[in-house]
């Protein structure tokens, strides 16, 4: 039997290992995103400025929006991981090995007195870089006398579409939202 014990424990620190390594790489992956849409958004609005072409501004929400996305999608993915080893993992091997808990360091640092504020910041930095930049370039467009009526339409819909994304960013943010896992890295 104990035999099989070791092996069941073998196998959950391996997946333990296996997932770890996979949130990392998200976290790397995520955190590289909004260098991306910094650079995607400077490279734009110098194109824009010197061409003195205010429609060029318009490849900003698209471009925003799917990086925006890209950052949640990866970001769930983080705090999934997290919910499965505090939820699933841990308690499997403390039980399989007899301790209390599995894994401390996955509740612990959830509990310090800066979480909060924390989240709220990382909140409000994503909002920005995904949501407020592309607005304040429509925006610009919008009153830089340049406005035709096709692109006057594509304009709205990206508004709107920056519009949704920025819904999904709170909704991610919010701890027991409807958002799937609050933001930060699980």
């Amino acid at each position: 039997m104990a035999e099989q014990d070791v092996g069941v424990g073998q196998l959950l620190l391996a997946e333990y290992q296996s997932i770890k390594d996979e949130q990392k790489a998200r976290i790397g992956f995520r955190d590289n995103l909004l260098y991306v849409t910094l650079a995607v958004v400077a490279a734009v609005i110098a194109a824009a400025a010197q061409a003195k072409q205010t429609s060029m501004l318009l490849a900003l929400p698209p471009v925003c929006v799917v990086l925006g996305w890209t950052y949640l999608v990866n970001d769930d993915k983080i705090s999934a991981i997290g919910r499965y080893v505090r939820g699933e993992l841990g308690p499997r091997l403390a039980e399989l090995t007899g301790t209390d808990v599995a894994f401390r360091w996955e509740s612990y640092h959830r509990g310090d007195a800066g979480r909060v504020t924390r989240k709220v910041v990382q909140c409000v930095v994503d909002l920005v870089a995904f949501c407020v930049v592309p607005l304040a370039a429509l925006v610009v467009y919008w009153g830089g006398g340049q406005v035709t009526s096709g692109l006057l339409v594509l304009s709205l819909a990206e508004a709107g579409a920056v519009a949704g994304l920025g819904v999904f960013v709170v909704r991610y943010a919010v701890p027991f939202g409807s958002g799937a896992s609050g933001s930060g890295g699980g």
